[in-house]
Parts: C-alpha cells; structure tokens; sequence
C-alpha cells in the first residue's frame, strides 16, 4: 500500500474514534518472556552478608529521614510533584493482546482509563464480551477505571494486556483463540502516519572567490645613494 492510501486509510479510522491509533504485531514478544521466565535465580544470588542491616546502615538511614523532612517541606514537595507532572504532556498507551498485535493510541495525562476502556469497545472483534485489562509482572488486575493515566503510573507510556472475562469453559477458549480486533482494524497493522516534511528553499551560498594578497611594495630611500661600509674600502 501506498503511502497516500495509508495514510487515507488511517484517517479515515481516526475520524471514526475520535483519536489516531496504530496496530503492530508483536511476535517476539512471547519468546522475550519465555526467556525472561527461563533465567534461574540462582544467577541472582547474592552472599548472606549483602543482607545484613549494620549500625552503620541504620544511623545513615535515620540521618537521610530528617534531612529529607528538614529539606523538603510539604509545599516544597507538592512543587516538585507539580513541575514533573506539567512536563508530561501525552500517555502512549499500548495494548497487548494473546495473538501478539499492539494496539497503540496516545491520551492526555489527565484523562481516565475508562477512556481507554471506551476505545476498546470500538475496536474490539466481539465488543458483547467482558473483558478486563492487567500489567505484568506480577500480573494485576486494573480495577479502578477512574484513575487518570498520571495518577495511575501510565504516563507518558505504559503497556497493558488484554483479556477477555469468562468462566474457564470452551466460550473462553474460543473467545481467546482471536481475532481480537476488527478486521478494519487489523488492516491497519503496520501502517504508521508520516508527517510530510515541509519544503524548504535554501538559496545556493554565492561562491567565495579568494581575493589575492595586495602586492608588497619595496620602498627604497629615494636620492641616497648605496653606502659601502668602511671595512670594504680598500
């Protein structure tokens, strides 16, 4: 496809949600944790002694708590918390589902889950299903849909899973299998919106002509004659 067609195309889904998405597959994505799943612990191991609380640890503990309450007052705080947040302007969200495509559509910071939620009822291949969304790991349930992406960690990205809510019987198992998203959806997979590069005329930089150094004159004392010096007169 083109990239007048996709980009029609994406347009065209974008008007239809409201905001502009983009699909991807994922496919290493279940060997990546097969890998991770696979490292034993041993290689984690450290000595007994690397756990051992010394008196030493403990006063420098106690020192570091009232220097922080000392120097960071509670508005001095509520500064800092309010600085960070104004410098997060977006929330890429990513939606993982078990056949491996992404789902990705950016939100603002102050926007809630739920609008998130919404979205997937759009772009779902059985909308009529509940589901549910998790992080990973430890896998945990999202349950509070009012949170806003900030408050809840999502910002400026994060990457969630989907699930579908049913009882363990063969509807889950068919339910799981795929596709998860519409086909119109799917169609999208790949196709990524490329901002035209504005055209812009640099004029050609006059050639630099290398102007040559101006002659040296010799001055020469006029009406004086050359004198010889008295050693070489005979």
């Amino acid at each position: 496809m083109d990239s007048e067609k996709a980009k029609a195309k994406l347009s065209s889904v974008a008007e239809e949600l409201g905001r502009e998405i983009r699909v991807f597959t994922n496919p290493a994505a279940s060997a990546e944790s097969n890998e991770a799943t696979a490292i034993s612990t041993s290689e984690l191991d450290e000595p007994d002694d690397f756990y051992e609380f010394t008196p030493a640890d403990y006063y420098r503990a106690i020192a570091n708590k009232m220097g922080d309450q000392f120097l960071k007052t509670r508005k001095f705080r509520e500064a800092e918390a309010a600085k960070r947040r104004a410098r997060i302007t977006k929330a890429v969200m990513r939606v993982r589902f078990p056949d491996n495509y992404t789902l990705e559509v950016k939100f603002q910071p102050s926007e809630t889950i739920q609008c998130l939620v919404d979205l997937l009822r759009k772009v779902l291949a059985r909308p009529d299903l509940p589901f549910y969304l998790y992080t990973t790991p430890p896998k945990e349930r999202i349950k509070d849909m009012s949170k806003d992406f900030y408050s809840a960690g999502f910002a400026p990205g994060a990457i969630v899973y989907f699930s579908y809510d049913l009882p363990k019987d063969d509807d889950r198992q068919v339910a799981n299998s795929g596709p998860f998203l519409r086909d119109e959806i799917l169609s999208l997979n790949g196709l990524d919106l490329v901002p035209e590069q504005s055209e812009v005329t640099h004029s050609a930089p006059e050639p630099v002509v290398a102007e040559p150094p101006p002659p040296v004159r010799e001055t020469k004392a006029e009406g004086k004659k050359p004198v010889k010096p008295k050693w070489l007169k005979l």
